[in-house]
């Protein structure tokens, strides 16, 4: 149920991802031509196994002439399992049809239901949905089972259910680990919806929710469940979007969180390679056929630092900023096509990586230059894993100086990189899980053509990564770009430059500067600075932050910030008039603010 897709689609794509075994969901049975022991066949063929059918519903808890018609469709359900080869049945508490909220009567009807499938050699796993008439809670499920005292009858623990009701997890402790007969898993935001309605379309994988399903997990193996770690994600954006990534952004989760679950146990069993970013290495730009790209960095004072020994690659460094301009890649239009961030060992890192599901990109490399691994991101660019320059294998020394160039920045601040609707999700566990980045902050701006999620990443070194989602009907509009932020000490001397230069800035409402006086009274010289060269304020109790923007070159912003004090944020009240210069500027409206 996580994949769009027919049966056979469906198995490919989880076979593809390195999958061991699936849930058989009733309805993609119920739909596929496949005959039962052809999906028996066809899972064999992919080395999968059939671990569960699902679901059984409504048995438990209804009158006589309900319980008949039940176990009827038990035994036939029963039978098509044995032609599939699959040993347990999930049996979800009763929503509809229950007419007795009596335990007694819930024990006696789970008897039967043991009984009929212990003759046939399967198990019974019994799920407590969290909007169950009656039984909606693990630990009310638990008391049945014990209460029907039969081998065949256990219980399935579903991360959901327990979570969204705001249950302590510490409740699992009471069950013995044989008696969990499978763990499902699912993450989710935190929604103030009814609990039906988010698990039916906001479950999301774990990791890319608000949940610590690592520590769901660890409970779970600490109480000694040895049995299948499981997706159950319903997720309106994952039916409609490929199979195969999904499929394997699904791997990817799974594989992380049970290696966070093993972390905390002290355990080696299942461990990732653990190596994290440790600062931002560099940026790598494809620039414009036309040379407005590096008419920007020159107007910044960002000169060229070197060229690399033989490719035509150019190096621009300031501080601990470091561009690289790859001139094989020019095109019609300017884009960041690759971040590289430092690590304490790349091979370290690649194998995180590759266990986690990603494929090493071919790179051109020769003897004597620092060796560099990348994968793939969501939304296409390239990540890149360098050595750390401390390591005495620095890749900036493959690149012939020719000159020392000026120190105007200290450091990339952050990149903001634009997301498709459809892999929001897939970028955050991405960047958490391969990178160690974890989620700082999460907001909704608005702009002309909706709401922009955004979540802001932060990870050691200072490394900040932003990423935007476009609203779904602005895909394809022009108005959105990726940005390199560049930290300095002075915005405003910046500010004259481009303005000097004929650098586009973009254009801010004077509307903007009113309201800016009128929440934080500045001095009206330094007011008249801001609005003169087009730079927007904020500030909050740990400092202020200035902002400055160049117009669009076509898919990369340049950004120029200057933090003070200790200001951790990234201007989010001003994002709106940022979005609305964008959109302006693609429209044809103004030039330039400069």
């Amino acid at each position: 149920m996580c994949l769009s897709g027919t049966l056979e689609e469906k198995l490919a794509a989880i076979a593809a991802a390195g999958f061991d075994g699936f849930e058989l969901f009733e309805p993609d049975l119920v739909t596929s031509w496949l005959s039962p022991a052809d999906v028996r066949s066809r899972a064999a063929d992919l080395g999968l196994s059939i671990e569960l059918y699902q679901p059984f519903r409504d048995f438990e808890q209804v009158d006589d002439d309900q319980l008949r018609a039940n176990v009827h469709r038990l035994r036939r359900k029963l039978d098509l399992m044995a032609e599939l080869g699959v040993s347990t049945l999930l049996m979800c508490s009763n929503v509809d049809t229950a007419v007795d909220d009596s335990d007694a009567r819930a024990v006696d009807q789970l008897g039967i239901a043991a009984r009929e499938a212990a003759d046939r050699g399967i198990s019974i796993a019994y799920e407590a949905l969290a909007w169950g008439r009656s039984v909606s809670t693990v630990d009310h499920a638990w008391a049945l089972v014990r209460q029907v005292d039969h081998p065949a009858l256990g219980v399935c623990v579903d991360s959901f259910h327990i979570l969204s009701r705001g249950t302590d997890p510490a409740v699992l402790d009471d069950i013995p680990g044989e008696k969990i007969l499978f763990c499902q898993l699912a993450d989710a935001p935190r929604l103030q919806l009814d609990v039906l309605n988010w698990s039916r379309h906001h479950r999301v994988f774990p990791g890319e929710g608000d949940w610590d399903l690592a520590d769901f997990v660890a409970r779970v193996i600490a109480i000694g469940y040895r049995g299948p770690l499981s997706l159950e994600v319903f997720n309106d954006t994952f039916r409609q979007t490929s199979p195969e990534r999904t499929a394997m952004d699904a791997y990817r989760s799974l594989v992380a969180t049970e290696g966070a679950a093993f972390e905390r146990l002290g355990s080696t069993s299942g461990e990732l390679p653990p190596d994290r970013a440790q600062r931002m290495g560099f940026i790598e730009l494809a620039p414009d056929s036309d040379g407005r790209l590096k008419a920007a960095l020159d107007a910044l004072g960002f000169e060229r630092h070197g060229a690399h020994r033989r490719k035509a690659v150019d190096l621009y460094e300031s501080g601990n900023a470091r561009l690289i301009v790859n001139r094989a890649e020019a095109g019609p239009r300017a884009r960041i096509r690759a971040l590289g961030f430092e690590v304490e060992d790349v091979a370290a890192a690649t194998d995180r990586a590759l266990a986690l599901g990603c494929e090493v990109l071919p790179r051109d490399h020769a003897d004597g230059e620092a060796i560099l691994n990348a994968v793939s991101a969501p939304n296409g660019a390239e990540i890149y894993f360098a050595p750390r320059a401390e390591s005495g294998f620095d890749w900036a020394a493959e690149f012939t100086l020719t000159n020392d160039g000026p120190q105007v920045f200290h450091e990339v601040d952050h990149v903001v990189m634009e997301q498709s609707w459809q892999r929001i999700d897939e970028a955050k566990l991405f960047y958490e899980s391969i990178l160690g980045l974890s989620v700082q902050a999460s907001s909704d701006v608005p702009g002309p053509d909706g709401l922009v999620r955004s979540l802001a990443l932060k990870g050691p070194g200072g490394i900040r990564v932003a990423l935007n989602v476009r609203p779904l009907e602005a895909a394809g509009r022009p108005g959105f770009a990726d940005h390199i932020a560049l930290g300095t000490d002075d915005v405003l001397r910046l500010a004259e430059r481009l303005a000097d230069s004929g650098v586009a800035t973009l254009p801010v409402p004077d509307n903007y500067y009113a309201d800016l006086d009128a929440r934080f009274r500045l001095e009206p010289e330094r007011l008249e600075r801001f609005r003169r060269f087009g730079i927007l304020y904020d500030r909050d109790d740990s400092g202020e932050f200035l902002q400055l923007f160049t117009a669009p070159i076509d898919d990369v912003v340049i950004e120029i910030v200057q933090r003070d004090r200790d200001y951790l944020g990234y201007g989010a009240a001003n994002a709106p008039i940022r979005l609305a210069a964008q959109r302006l500027l693609a429209s044809g409206g103004v030039a330039s603010a400069a």
